[in-house]
């Protein structure tokens, strides 16, 4: 687009004040491409700075970067990058304010950068899978082993799955380009609903775009300024940014001390409404919430609860229900789940709020992200609909996931690393420092292992770590091939000795 342009100049070195009819093209030229197009000009000798005072005039703004030849140039132009001098011009006020906000954003990646937090995107150019194609180019594109997704059913690829979504595709079309209210519900929908409730034994469920949108769009509508919100520290940061949204008086206690919860409540008990807010489990630790306690609690003080269930759905406790089935704990004593269709459920998009039925029915009528976002794909629906009739006739995928993980944490804390959480198919690899994160990512990419470093802000301030995470596809080979390349990098960067 012209107003982002890099226009690269060249000019004709010449030691005259004498202007050749090719340097008048090129003046001419500049200023054309000056008018509309952010340039980078390679400005010529001294004796020829007054020939920017037009461009001053017309309202450019000029850098300096490198050098190609615009039209109407010699081809024998000399290099001269030796003997260039920089210039640089803002008399357009629409540039100034440009160049106020690029300035700012290129200081802060300047220091993202410099202290080893950049995240950069690797590009996948097969299914996901155990194994998966990865490269910026596919002629260098190699197969590599996923160490780091959520598809923790192996689902993402499933076949199964992929012709439901071509049948809903071929009955539903491809969307409803619009929402719900207006004319975005389909049959299908409200059978995906349906059977959303049936599996966390709940009145009625709502879908989402996403997840976020899920915790986004719930506490605005349901608290008021009366009513007070207490949440885990570590909560995800969708249930962050849904809290900050409503009006409600807002608490913050120590991640999983029920003591410091138990404190919070006793210091809200004039609040209308107390919602106790908690991950079902911690994306980041690998840690399962203390359900059973929380709940005790939240029955003590005449709370209601509420958990996201996003890495827990499909796969822990006994029949995947989640952390609550983990911990025994009975769903009524649940409030409120909200859950992912977009990791262990086939990993696409979408996500839900499943309660009471007055809770999802003022959802419906005040949940923003509801109102306001386009409804779940037809296609998503279909292949959704097919993961929870999987899931409700058999345990076999979480079970095989079970015993990978078991495999995985037992192996890699033998080999001496630290990790934290139990049971969970998070395994967190805490290495501390962000840059041996990244080096550490790196090193394990080269021996055909994809995994990745988190760091600030994802995690907090050196804590940096490797988060594995493990899936019902992987095969017992997988495992023993990625403990081995772990082992090799660890001793090569001194983590393990």
């Amino acid at each position: 687009k012209t107003d982002t342009t890099l226009v690269y100049l060249a000019m004709t070195l010449s030691r005259t004040r004498q202007i050749a009819p090719d340097r008048m093209r090129f003046w001419d030229w500049v200023n054309r491409q000056t008018k509309t197009v952010r340039a980078d000009v390679v400005v010529p000798p001294e004796d020829e700075e007054k020939k920017f005072d037009d461009l001053i005039k017309s309202d450019t703004r000029i850098f300096v970067e490198t050098s190609t030849l615009p039209p109407n140039v010699p081809p024998e132009t000399p290099p001269f990058s030796n003997l260039v001098r920089r210039f640089s011009v803002s008399t357009s006020p629409m540039m100034r304010k440009h160049e106020k906000l690029t300035t700012g954003i290129q200081k802060q990646l300047e220091d993202i950068k410099s202290s080893g937090l950049y995240k950069h995107e690797r590009i996948i150019r097969s299914r996901q899978s155990n194994e998966i194609l990865v490269g910026n180019q596919a002629s260098t594109s190699k197969k590599v082993i996923n160490f780091c997704a959520n598809n923790y059913l192996g689902l993402s690829d499933d076949p199964s799955l992929i012709d439901a979504a071509k049948r809903a595709l071929d009955t539903h079309g491809l969307g409803l380009s619009s929402v719900r209210f207006i004319c975005g519900t389909q049959d299908i929908h409200k059978d995906l609903e349906k059977k959303i409730a049936q599996f966390h034994n709940k009145e009625d469920a709502i879908l989402y775009g996403s997840a976020f949108d899920a915790n986004g769009g719930l506490f605005e509508a349901l608290l008021t300024d009366q009513d007070a919100v207490i949440s885990d520290t570590l909560n995800h940061a969708s249930i962050i940014d849904g809290i900050r949204l409503c009006k409600a008086q807002k608490h913050r206690y120590k991640h999983a001390d029920m003591a410091d919860l138990e404190a919070k409540l006793q210091a809200t008990q004039s609040a209308r409404l107390r919602m106790i807010v908690s991950d079902g489990s911690f994306s980041m630790d690998g840690a399962v919430a203390p359900l059973d306690k929380i709940c005790d609690l939240a029955d003590k003080y005449d709370a209601i609860v509420m958990i996201d269930e996003c890495h827990s759905t499909g796969f822990l406790g006994k029949t995947g229900r989640g952390a609550y089935e983990y911990h025994n704990v009975h769903p009524d004593r649940i409030d409120i789940i909200n859950s992912t269709l977009g990791k262990a459920l086939g990993g696409a998009t979408g996500g839900y709020t499943c309660a009471s039925q007055e809770v999802v029915d003022i959802l419906r009528q005040r949940s923003r992200p509801y109102l306001f976002s386009n409804t779940l794909a037809p296609a998503v629906v279909g292949a959704s609909l097919a993961t929870f009739d999987m899931l409700m006739k058999s345990t076999h995928l979480r079970d095989k996931l079970e015993k990978n993980t078991k495999k995985f944490r037992t192996a890699i804390k033998a080999a001496g690393f630290k990790i934290k959480g139990v049971d969970h198919p998070i395994v967190p690899i805490m290495l501390g420092d962000a840059k041996l994160a990244s080096s550490f990512a790196e090193e394990m990419l080269a021996r055909g292992i994809y995994v990745i470093g988190f760091s600030y802000p994802v995690v907090p301030m050196g804590e940096a770590r490797i988060r594995c995470q493990l899936s019902a596809a992987h095969t017992e080979q997988d495992i023993d091939r990625t403990i081995e390349a772990f082992i090799e990098v660890g001793k090569k960067l001194k983590v393990i000795e």
